[in-house]
This record gives structure tokens, C-alpha cells and sequence, in this order.
């Protein structure tokens, strides 16, 4: 039996290479799809490769006659409905790995330009400026770093900041004691700790129901005066207007976004022409490196699953039950 691949993201060429050499799949990957097209081809579909711009909402799926599998090539699932293909019998996987060290990257980057003022520096420069004294900033040696949710990427950016002279403290309630204390950090018990300790915080938790907007404005008043925040996470995390109102009055001294709740931001977003933000726009995992990782691994657990009935990084776990 053959089977179809539908790829309607762009995916790297070295997973797209995977999936067009392997016997008995037939794979439609012609790069960056329209939603209509996407629609109209779905139902031929027996997996489908996506990235963070397609969205296998109900209305796609409902469409999805023959989907068995949906890999997302990379980590966050927010653009899948987990419950409704939990619903369908339809297995949600997703590649962690390959992205890691390119988004801890990202994030200690935007720790570094926020707190030297290195965009704004940079923009003063080209505008034919010379205003050393108006960016003096911050040295991050002796700085405490809280990192909120400690899975891969932030015990990557961990690592980092200890070589920075930083001191580290996490918040994640699905993380044993003992992995932090391997990595020379402690873990605080509660969020409300952590947010009361740290100099800068940065976000690397997934969104919940429970974390959606997290970061709002009664987390921001438990904070330290002049905190400054890092997220290359999800834009989710944060309530943004109670982040772009504790930037105007100085309680946070700084902000660094890679991640939106709406992407790309609308021209109305709040932290648009504040002078203490730094933004880009998606960029953590855009390293030749990561995405041809994200590809390979997105690639491989898709033909483990179709020719093999072999699953790994199940997104939704309780569909397992359902299958033969």
C-alpha cells in the first residue's frame, strides 16, 4: 500500500529528501501552501508535515478522510487541535530535538541585546549619532536568571548563562529537584518565588491553560523593579498589555520578543514604538543548522509511523488506545 505525505509548510530539503526516497510513499511538498489549496488536498492525505503556519483546526480535519498522522516539525502544537484528533484516532507527533540549542541561542542573544541596548544602539549609529552615554547598560555576571519552564531549551540557555557568571534559579512543577541540582541550579517551589528573586526572567514553557497569559499584571507586581523579561517561548505567555503598561512606568525595565500571540503582530500591538523593547520575529529556530535537524527528525517519525507503526514525541498519547 502506498501512502500519500502531504507537506503544506516549507520543510528543509534534507527531510524532504528522506520522504521522497523512501519506497511507498508519495509525497506533495510544492512549499509554502494557501489554506484553500491545503484544503482541497487534505483528504488524500495519510500524514501531513507541518510547521507553525498551517493550522489542523476542526475544519481541516474534518476534511482528513484518511489522516493517520500529523508531525509538527518542531516543538510547539498550539496549531494542532490535539483533542479532535484524539477524536479521529489521528497521532500527533512533534521534532524537539533539532530546535534546542538554536532557540537557547536566540533566547541568550536577546538577554544580551537587552541588556547592552544593542538594537537601539546600532539604530543611533546608522541615523549618524554618536550617544555613548545614552546606552550604558548592564552586565549579566552576578545577574540572577529565573527561567520559567526547565525542559530542553532551558536547561540549554542554563547552561549558558552559567558561563556568564549568572546565577540560575527555574520554576517547572514537572521537573525533579535533582536535574536542576545536576546542572548546578535550584528549583524554586512556586512561580511567585521565582518572579520575586530574578533580575531576568525568560520565558520556555509551553502553552496551557494554565500558563496562557501567565505573565500578567498581577505576576508583573510580585516582581523586582526594573526586571527585564526574555521570551522566545510563546507569545501566549504574556497578557501584553499588562507588559507594555509595566514598560512605560519602569517597573519592567526591559523586554526581548521572538514570539507573538498573533503572528505576524498587528500594526495595533501595544510594545510597537517603545524605546525599551527589542523584537524579531520568529527567529529562534532560523539556523540552517535547526531547520535541517527539525526536517530530518519530522521525516523520519513519519515514515516510522506509516511503514512501521513505530511512535515517538506523542503529542496526544491517549490515541494509542485507539489504534489496531
Amino acid at each position: 500500500m502506498g501512502y500519500f505525505v502531504l507537506v503544506p509548510d516549507n520543510l528543509h530539503k534534507a527531510g524532504l529528501e528522506i520522504l521522497r526516497n523512501t519506497e511507498g510513499l508519495e509525497v506533495y511538498a510544492p512549499g509554502k501552501m494557501a489554506r484553500e489549496e491545503t484544503l482541497a488536498v487534505i483528504p488524500r492525505a495519510h500524514a501531513l508535515v507541518v510547521r507553525s503556519s498551517t493550522k489542523a483546526d476542526a475544519e481541516l480535519l474534518a476534511r482528513a478522510e484518511n489522516l493517520k498522522v500529523i508531525v509538527r516539525a518542531g516543538v510547539g502544537v498550539d496549531n494542532i487541535d490535539l483533542a479532535e484528533c484524539t477524536r479521529r484516532g489521528i497521532v500527533v507527533m512533534n521534532a524537539p530535538d533539532g530546535n534546542t540549542i538554536s532557540t537557547a541561542e536566540h533566547a541568550f542573544a536577546l538577554m544580551l541585546a537587552l541588556a547592552r541596548h544593542i538594537p537601539q544602539a546600532d539604530a543611533s549609529m546608522r541615523a549618524g549619532r554618536w550617544d555613548r552615554k545614552k546606552f550604558v547598560g548592564t552586565e549579566l555576571r552576578g545577574k540572577t536568571l529565573g527561567i520559567v519552564g526547565f525542559g530542553r531549551v532551558g536547561r540549554a540557555l542554563a547552561q549558558r548563562a552559567a558561563a556568564f557568571g549568572m546565577t540560575e534559579i527555574a520554576y517547572d512543577p514537572f521537573v525533579p529537584e535533582d536535574v536542576a541540582r545536576h546542572l548546578g541550579l535550584s528549583l524554586c517551589s512556586t512561580l511567585d518565588d521565582l518572579l520575586a528573586k530574578a533580575d531576568i526572567i525568560s520565558l520556555h514553557a509551553v502553552v496551557t491553560e494554565g500558563t496562557r497569559h501567565m505573565i500578567d499584571a498581577e505576576a508583573i507586581g510580585k516582581m523586582k523593579d526594573g526586571v527585564m523579561i526574555v521570551n522566545a517561548a510563546r507569545g501566549a505567555l504574556i497578557d501584553m498589555d499588562a507588559l507594555a503598561e509595566a514598560l512605560r512606568s519602569g517597573k519592567v525595565a526591559g523586554a526581548a520578543l521572538d514570539v507573538y500571540e498573533q503572528e505576524p503582530p498587528g500594526p495595533d500591538f501595544p510594545l510597537l514604538g517603545l524605546d525599551n523593547v527589542v523584537l524579531t520575529p520568529h527567529l529562534g529556530a532560523s539556523t540552517h543548522e535547526a531547520q535541517a535537524a527539525v526536517g530530518v527528525q519530522a521525516a523520519e517519525e513519519v515514515v516510522n509511523a506509516l511503514l512501521r507503526g513505530e511512535y515517538t514525541n506523542v503529542r496526544n498519547r491517549d490515541v494509542l488506545e485507539k489504534l489496531p
